[in-house]
């Protein structure tokens, strides 16, 4: 069935999920929270001394060392959730390529669209990958962005009332 398919293999839904299963990136996601938690929350951890010293530039909060760390902590949220945001569209991009009845595809550029019906045999395959390994995962991210965004917007709501 491969010999006949005019899809080049790198634009192969099945292939574009098997690539983003073996990014050192797209790895971090995870259907469980707690595990898909770790290397954001690392970052995070990481980027609060950076943060610290970029809010200590604030005069009102050099005064005020508990707002200032408060500050620090909601900043360093910034990137970590914009890496969530990142893993969301490239997983969402694989599953709609996915659950997709034909594969839009270029032959040598951009210039150049094709549209190839899948067979029945290979959307039944994207179909349970789909289910059972990519919208798990999905379910995993939307909700760590969904504590990670609560945490900001607390953290910023405080920050403003203390």
């Amino acid at each position: 069935m491969d010999s006949t398919c005019p899809v080049p293999v790198e634009q192969r839904p099945l292939q574009q999920y098997e690539e983003l299963r073996q990014s050192w990136f797209f790895r971090w996601a995870d259907p469980d929270v707690l595990t898909c938690l770790k290397p954001f929350a690392l970052c995070w951890l990481l980027l609060t001394p950076f943060t610290i010293v970029v809010a200590s530039g604030s005069v009102p909060l050099q005064k005020d060392p508990p707002r200032l760390l408060a500050a620090g902590l909601v900043g360093a949220l910034v990137l970590p959730l914009l890496l969530l945001v990142r893993q969301w569209l490239g997983w969402t991009f694989v599953l709609r390529r996915l659950l997709a009845e034909s594969i839009t595809y270029e032959e040598s550029g951009w210039y150049d669209g094709q549209i190839w019906e899948k067979p029945l045999e290979w959307r039944q395959k994207d179909w349970l990958v789909a289910q059972h390994q990519v919208r798990p995962l999905l379910l995993g991210l939307q909700q760590l962005m969904t504590m990670a965004t609560v945490a900001l917007l607390s953290g910023a709501v405080l920050c403003r009332l203390v």
